[in-house]
């Protein structure tokens, strides 16, 4: 029965509550790096270790934070495990992608995604339960923005990942500007 609910509360994310679909939040970055699958799959792969390490710190210390400053608080783990993301994507990821990314990846921090899941789960439930909220709600936008950036890719460049779809296809460029 357990497992069931755990599996239930992961997969809540992907269909039930997917962030971009059905709950219509991130929608300016959705938008603004949905350019190439690449850039879908580093954004929302950084939002979902953002969302899963904040969900899971918050549930921890949720009874030591007092409601009238929760907020804040919220602010200050989640721009922690942002300002990690960041450091490492610089680090270990091709300047051109970082640069594309640009100033979404620190706004992050302030994401309607990530702040909603830390208000309305993560302080009001334990530690698992809010690991596997945020794996699955990452999970779910993750493959959101990759269903549009594929298309966008596809249809405004001509490319998938880079490599060209076809050669006799015309691209229509207006797909791919931000």
């Amino acid at each position: 029965m357990a497992e069931q609910n755990n599996l239930k509360e992961f997969t809540k994310g992907i269909f039930q509550y997917n962030p971009l679909f059905v709950l219509v939040l991130g929608i300016c970055p959705s938008l603004a790096v949905t350019t190439s699958v690449k850039n879908g799959l580093a954004m929302g792969g950084a939002a979902t270790f953002v969302l899963v390490c904040s969900n899971f710190i918050i549930s921890i210390v949720r009874s030591y934070i007092p409601r009238e400053i929760r907020i804040p608080c919220f602010i200050v783990v989640i721009a922690a495990f942002v300002t990690m993301v960041e450091l490492l994507m610089k680090a270990y990821l091709p300047p051109e992608l970082n640069a594309s990314l640009g100033i979404f990846i620190p706004l992050i921090v302030v994401n309607c995604i990530i702040m909603y899941r830390a208000e309305s789960f993560a302080y009001k439930n334990k530690p698992f339960a809010s690991v596997l909220d945020g794996a699955g709600l990452g999970l779910g936008w993750t493959l959101s923005l990759c269903l549009i950036s594929s298309i966008r890719e596809i249809v405004g460049s001509g490319t998938l990942f880079g490599l060209k779809v076809s050669e006799s296809y015309q691209p229509a460029s207006v797909m791919i500007m931000a």
